[in-house]
């Protein structure tokens, strides 16, 4: 997938093409479904498939103080979309002038004039341009005078759930630890990606050794506790079953930030000091408590230990 982060980058003779539009955070299950049809389309008629993006959440330039944590890093959100097969995608700097452009100008500069849009696939509450004025029906009120068409795609909703998948609900889950849910809003496990970095070695001085990863991380992270899941070595390409921890250790009090850390399951000896990992969360055993004596923690680590072998033994 090519990756245009001015639309001046975008060659003259690129195009014809098929958009999708969208703040695509998480790429979740409704993120998924435009693309898969923005593919048919491009499919359809021979012609490129990109998405239109944004560097930031909007909300980040015009309400700071209602603007949510993104469910993604931006560098995230690309090799997440670089992963649906697109032929490219276009990242927009949203900043206080990109804001001021009209609706009218967007589709003429970006759409039109960079991307040569034959079709352009938007979310029924999509909005962009100036105040917002951009909204599918102007899309469809300029479509005939830039030669281009619309296409609304539906929301989508979970099996037996009347609620639309959005990016919001993917936080508030993850806010409630309940990974198992946000993987189905999502369309994949949740998971997170940083570095392996020193921490106190308190874990391998109770025989349960765990990577803890930077602080620095491309993902929302869950709720404090202890979860089933696996962790990806990027350095030697393994898949590791794991026990996750996620929280400050409030048994010792003396973590001053949030961490993620993980257990690899029968392992001991595993060095991953400055491997580039994947910690992806399956299930969540337990929330975070602080136990009364060093025995008692390592004897709920064991019984840790044991339920995540139990819910991963399936895969």
């Amino acid at each position: 997938m090519i990756v245009f982060r001015d639309p001046r980058e975008v060659p003259a003779d690129f195009g014809p093409s098929v958009v999708a539009i969208g703040k695509f955070d998480g790429v979740h299950a409704g993120h998924r479904a435009v693309i898969r049809r923005l593919r048919e389309k491009a499919a359809e008629t021979s012609e490129r498939s990109v998405a239109v993006t944004f560097d930031r959440n909007p909300l980040a330039v015009l309400r700071p103080d209602r603007c949510p944590e993104n469910v993604v890093t931006v560098e995230r959100k690309i090799e997440l979309l670089g992963e649906l097969e697109l032929d490219a995608t276009l990242l927009l700097t949203f900043d206080a002038e990109f804001a001021s452009r009209s609706a009218e100008d967007f589709v003429a500069d970006i759409l039109v004039g960079a991307l040569h849009v034959s079709t352009v696939l938007v979310g029924e509450d999509f909005r962009f341009g100036r105040g917002g004025a951009g909204t599918p029906a102007l899309l469809r009120e300029l479509g005939p005078l830039h030669g281009f068409s619309v296409e609304v795609v539906d929301d989508v909703f979970l099996a037996g759930s009347d609620r639309r998948v959005s990016s919001t609900w993917i936080r508030e889950l993850l806010m409630a630890g309940d990974v198992t849910t946000a993987a189905r809003v999502l369309g994949r496990n949740v998971d997170v990606r940083g570095e392996v970095v020193h921490g106190l070695k308190r874990g391998r001085e109770l025989g349960f050794p765990t990577a803890n990863l930077s602080a620095s991380v491309d993902s929302f992270v869950p709720a404090d506790g202890v979860y089933a899941g696996w962790l990806h070595d990027h350095a030697t390409g393994m898949r590791h079953p794991a026990a996750i921890s996620v929280g400050t250790n409030p048994t010792f009090d003396d973590v001053l930030e949030r961490q993620v850390e993980a257990h690899v399951l029968g392992e001991t000896e595993l060095d991953l000091y400055g491997h580039d990992v994947t910690v992806e969360f399956v299930e969540r055993l337990r929330g975070m408590v602080a136990f009364e004596g060093i025995e008692k923690l390592m004897s709920q680590m064991a019984a840790d230990v044991t339920d995540a072998e139990r819910v991963l033994a399936g895969g």
